[in-house]
Formats: C-alpha cells, structure tokens, sequence
C-alpha cells in the first residue's frame, strides 16, 4: 500500500504504526466500542426519558441505569473500556493522539483528573436524575388516575 505525503503525516500525527490494511478494521471496531459506550453511558442517565414515551423500555433501562452506578461507586471498569483499549492495539494504535471519536469522545468518557470523589458524585447523578424522572412518572400517573 503507498501512503502519499499527507496520509503519511496524518499517520504519524495520530500516533498510528503503519502496518496494513486490516489494522483499519480493528481501529474502526475500537471506535464503535466508544461510541456503544458513549450511548450507554446517555441512555443509562437520561433513559427514563424514553420510558416517558415508550414504557417497555424501563426493563431495559433499570438495569443500564444500576450497572452504570454500581461502576461508578464502587470505582470498577467497564468492560467496554479493555475491550477499546485491546482492539486499539491490535489495531496498531498507540495511543489517543487524533481522530474525532479519540479527541472529542474519550475526554467525555474518561475525563482528566477522575477521582474516586469524582466516580461517587457521577454515579450519585445517574441515580438522582432517574429518581426524579421515575418520580415525576409515577406522581403523573396516579395523578391521572385521580381524575
């Protein structure tokens, strides 16, 4: 494969080892691993939302919504997180170093300076915010039940 000017600087800018072809499956597929997680992470905050509209979904949310608390308070890891982090170097990766999904996304899945502190407040978060979605719910529904 012959990597003209500009693609061999955008190579060497991201922080890329050229080594073929199919290393760009596994680059893509490490990119599709942050955006799941990305998604998880919006649908296990904001998620009762959708159950606003479409009730069924609360069986999927519940569960996204305790998994999503539990990593935090009690500090684990996603398993999204080695599964990005092991396709990346199979993929030939070094780092983080450019491309959209690695500059705009992982700061927002694993911002600098997280502390344990940190973790307790985010999971608190998801908590709080789905209490009040859920209880703001329920308090509609009897409400309507009462007219």
């Amino acid at each position: 494969m012959r990597v003209g000017v500009a693609e061999s600087s955008l190579l060497l800018s991201t922080g890329q080892k050229r080594r073929g072809g199919a290393n760009v499956v596994y680059r893509a597929l490490a990119d599709f691993a942050v955006v799941v997680h990305l998604a998880f992470v919006v649908f296990a905050v904001g998620g009762a939302l959708l159950v606003l509209r479409w009730r069924r979904v609360i069986w999927l949310h519940l569960p996204a919504m305790v998994w999503a608390a539990l990593i935090e308070y009690a500090g684990w890891i996603c398993p999204l997180t080695p599964l990005e982090n092991r396709l990346r170097t199979l993929g030939g990766e070094y780092g983080y170093s450019g491309g959209f999904i690695d500059h705009y996304l992982l700061p927002v899945l694993y911002p600098r300076g997280l502390t344990r502190g940190a973790q307790v407040v985010l999971g608190s978060l998801v908590v709080a915010i789905n209490l009040a979605i859920y209880g703001w719910l329920i308090w509609r529904r009897r409400w309507a039940r009462a007219d």
